[in-house]
């Protein structure tokens, strides 16, 4: 006697795809990691002009300082147009002749000009401000937002920070170590730039 095996075959009916269930999990995920992201990519570039921010207020006290050597026969340029003018600076900074405004890596750079020595019976000087271009339009969102503080810097060299308030002055030269604040703004030294 010979015993015979019958072999079931199970057959399973694929498509090739993928249900609707996991298609939809893919996207939460993707949703989740992209809500982790993009808060901490738009902090990363605030960050990355503020630190451009800083570099750019030494380059234009550099500049001043070379200008003052050199063209100026002792007086600062003030405006960043007149250091483009004398090839001290690059074009970088989106200067318009006349305006004491210029634009780069999202601050806008404002220029209080020059204090001509003996202005007010003190030596000459020169002031920069550095603001977020989202203060400077009045931008109130912060995905918009291109930095969180303002940056100041006199005629020492001393870099000052203060709370991004969308100034629209900016500092006078020659006052209290360079700096004249607007009432109710507080500027605070800041230490290597940070």
């Amino acid at each position: 006697m010979q015993l015979k095996t019958n072999k079931l075959s199970l057959k399973i009916n694929s498509s090739g795809g993928f249900s609707l269930i996991e298609l939809l999990i893919v996207v939460v995920i993707i949703g989740i990691i992209a809500a982790i992201a993009i808060p901490n990519l738009l902090k990363a570039r605030m960050a990355a002009n503020e630190a451009s921010a800083i570099s750019s207020l030494r380059v234009l006290h550099s500049a001043e300082i070379t200008y003052q050597a050199s063209t100026g026969a002792g007086e600062f340029a003030g405006y960043v147009y007149a250091l483009q003018a004398a090839y001290l600076i690059d074009k970088s900074f989106v200067a318009y002749p006349g305006s004491p405004r210029c634009v780069k890596s999202g601050y806008e750079f404002n220029s209080s000009g020059p204090a001509p020595a003996g202005f007010q019976g003190r030596p000459a000087a020169f002031g920069y401000t550095a603001r977020p271009v989202s203060a400077a339009t009045g931008a109130a969102s912060s995905f918009n937002a291109t930095g969180s503080r303002d940056f100041a810097i006199n005629p020492a060299g001393v870099i000052y920070v203060a709370p991004a308030a969308g100034l629209t002055d900016g500092l006078q030269p020659g006052y209290n170590n360079g700096l004249v604040y607007r009432s109710g703004q507080v500027w605070t030294q800041t230490l290597n730039g940070n």
